[in-house]
C-alpha cells in the first residue's frame, strides 16, 4: 500500500498544477448515478455509492447535487444511461495501464481510448491482459491527528479491514471491496472523517523508469484522464521520491 500513498500524493499535486479539478464533479455525478442504479440509493447497503458520496463530500459537492444524482440513478429523475466499461493496455516501456470509464456512447469512448494509447506509443490490450496485475481494494485515508494508531487498528480490523499503514501525515486503510462500507461506517460512528475514501486498483508490482521515460508514460496517462468519459487511470509505473524530484 506504500505505492498507493505515493501515487495519491502525486495525483493531488497534478490536480493543482494542471487545473483538472473542473471535471471532478461531472465524473463523481456519473459515478453516483451508476452506483445508485446498480446497488440502490442507500449508501449503507451500497459500498460503491458510499465511496462516491465520500468523494463528493471531499470535493465540496453540494448535497442537492448528490441527491439529484442518486435519484437519476434510481430512476426517480430522468437522466442519461451510463455504462461502466474498463479498458486495458500498455504504455511505453511496458507499463501496464487499466482505465475505468462511464459512458453513454461506448463506440466513442473505445475509439478515444485507443487513440490515446496509439498516439503516445502504447497499445490497447484485450480484457484481462493487465487486470491481473491490480488488486481491487477499498482505500481510506485518515489524518494521523484524528486517532491513535492502536485504537484505529482495532477499530478498522474489527470492521473487516485487512491492512493499516502510517506515514507522517496520514493512515492508509486497505479493505476488501465487500468490507469497504462497513469500515466507513465504523469510522463514521467513531466520529472520524476520512480525507479520502475510494475503491481503487492497486498494482501488485511496479516498474521504475528513467525520468525522461516517465514523462512519456505520463503523457499517455494525462491524455486518458482528460477524456470526459474516463473515471480513473491506474498503472504500474513506480513513482519514488527520486523520480518525483527529477520530474519537479
Amino acid at each position: 500500500m506504500a505505492g498507493h500513498n505515493k501515487w495519491s500524493k502525486v495525483k493531488r499535486i497534478k490536480a493543482v498544477v494542471d487545473g483538472k479539478r473542473s471535471k471532478v464533479w461531472q465524473r463523481i455525478t456519473r459515478e453516483i448515478m451508476v452506483a445508485a442504479r446498480d446497488g440502490g440509493g442507500d449508501p449503507g447497503m451500497n459500498a460503491k455509492l458510499a465511496a462516491a458520496l465520500e468523494r463528493a463530500r471531499a470535493e465540496n459537492m453540494p448535497k442537492d447535487n448528490m441527491q439529484r444524482a442518486i435519484k437519476r440513478g434510481t430512476g426517480e429523475i430522468a437522466g442519461a444511461d451510463y455504462e461502466e466499461l474498463n479498458y486495458e493496455g500498455y504504455a511505453p516501456f511496458g507499463i501496464a495501464v487499466f482505465v475505468e470509464t462511464l459512458t453513454d456512447n461506448p463506440v466513442r469512448t473505445v475509439a478515444d481510448v485507443r487513440h490515446a494509447f496509439s498516439k503516445n506509443g502504447g497499445n490497447m490490450g484485450t480484457t484481462g491482459s493487465v487486470g491481473y496485475l491490480f488488486d481491487h481494494k477499498g482505500v481510506i485515508e485518515v489524518p494521523v491527528a484524528a486517532i491513535d494508531y492502536d485504537a484505529l487498528f482495532e477499530l478498522v480490523v474489527d470492521a473487516g479491514a485487512d491492512e493499516l499503514e502510517e506515514d507522517a501525515e496520514s493512515y492508509t486503510i486497505s479493505t476488501p471491496v465487500e468490507a469497504f462500507g462497513a469500515v466507513q461506517q465504523a469510522l463514521s460512528q467513531a466520529g472520524i472523517k476520512p480525507t479520502e475514501a475510494n475503491l481503487e486498483r492497486i498494482p501488485t508490482t511496479t516498474n521504475k523508469l528513467k525520468p525522461e521515460e516517465v514523462t512519456k508514460v505520463l503523457k499517455l496517462i494525462d491524455m486518458l484522464e482528460e477524456n470526459d468519459d474516463v473515471q480513473a487511470v491506474y498503472h504500474t509505473l513506480e513513482l519514488d521520491d527520486e523520480t518525483l524530484e527529477a520530474l519537479s
